[in-house]
């Protein structure tokens, strides 16, 4: 949308107060919204709420777009603007192209121009992404959560788990329903063979999150390493057994699961392809279904993941 509101708006109140000593959050109406909005808008992009009392929808969207905005730190600011309470507003926005018929309907202002806009009571991961695209367009910004959380996942790379472990803690502070996070924190603490902590946090992994796919990957890695902590301590026996019979798949893949535990992730890959090369319905499948945690406790676009799934790819449709 290219127009440019503050040319199509007829002001009431100017005001002397600097943009920047606006709230974050605020009611606005008519007589503050070239102050509160256009004005405001030329420094930091600001989301205008607009709602009715009778609105439901409006209702349940409300505090889930505080939440957001707050969480943003100044990164954004947010006004709300009753329709009903301010209909000759209302009527203006509509005649340079606000959809305002049904709401509630969020639009964002940037440099006195509508830059986005979305309708209807959207989940909180969708605001998110609305306002992280907000961000983006006005100069590239994410939100704070954002920046701490690629913080955390370069210190788990780069083997600072102590230092990830914080970043994330900080993170589900801010935001604690966030399944990245709590996944981070329980891989942070399996990097430090902390199994304790690990089962720990997976247990206070509020419900709502239980089964998103990023702590299913962290409890998958919970679950293999104290299976490969079992299987290293017969390392020796199980070797021996391979030894003496090359075959036995059953030792194959206890030797597997206990290379994973010890960071070997190609190598626990290829005993299982071997068992699934040799025998594919071996134990009704045990070896590509162990396989198939694996994926899930490295990450679907782990190198190592993508390599054996490849692999696995060849031999199943081959």
């Amino acid at each position: 949308m290219d127009h440019i509101i503050g040319q199509n708006l007829t002001p009431t109140h100017t005001g002397d107060t600097p943009a920047g000593s606006a709230p974050i959050i605020s009611e606005g109406s008519q007589a503050t919204f070239m102050q509160d909005v256009i004005e405001a808008s030329r420094t930091v992009p600001v989301l205008v709420d607009f709602w009715a009392e009778w609105c439901g929808p409006c209702k349940q969207l409300a505090p889930v777009l505080e939440k957001v905005v707050t969480a943003a730190k100044g990164r954004v600011r947010l006004v709300k603007i009753d329709i009903e309470a301010n209909r000759a507003l209302t009527a203006q926005l509509t005649q340079v192209g606000l959809p305002l018929q049904s709401i509630p309907m969020v639009a964002a202002f940037w440099k006195g121009q509508i830059l986005d806009l979305f309708q209807g009571a959207l989940p909180e991961s969708e605001i998110k992404k609305f306002v992280e695209g907000v961000l983006k367009a006005a100069g590239g910004g994410t939100l704070p959560a954002t920046e701490l959380l690629a913080e955390a996942d370069v210190a788990l790379e780069t083997s600072q788990p102590e230092r990830a472990a914080e970043l994330y803690s900080a993170v589900i502070g801010e935001e604690p329903e966030n399944p990245k996070a709590w996944a981070g924190l329980i891989r942070a603490m399996l990097a430090l063979d902390d199994e304790e902590a690990a089962s720990a946090a997976l247990a206070d992994v509020p419900a709502k999150i239980a089964e998103a796919p990023e702590v299913a990957g962290a409890r998958a890695a919970l679950e293999l390493k104290r299976e490969g902590r079992k299987a290293a301590q017969e390392m020796e026996s199980v070797r021996a057994r391979l030894a003496a019979n090359p075959e036995d798949h059953e030792a194959r893949c206890e030797l597997a699961t206990a290379l994973n535990a010890a960071g070997q992730h190609a190598e626990a890959a290829e005993e299982l392809l071997h068992i699934i090369k040799t025998d594919r319905d071996w134990n009704n499948g045990a070896a590509r279904q162990q396989l198939l945690r694996f994926f899930e406790a490295w990450g679907h676009m782990d190198p190592a993941t993508l390599a054996a799934r490849r692999k696995l790819s060849s031999l199943l449709f081959s």
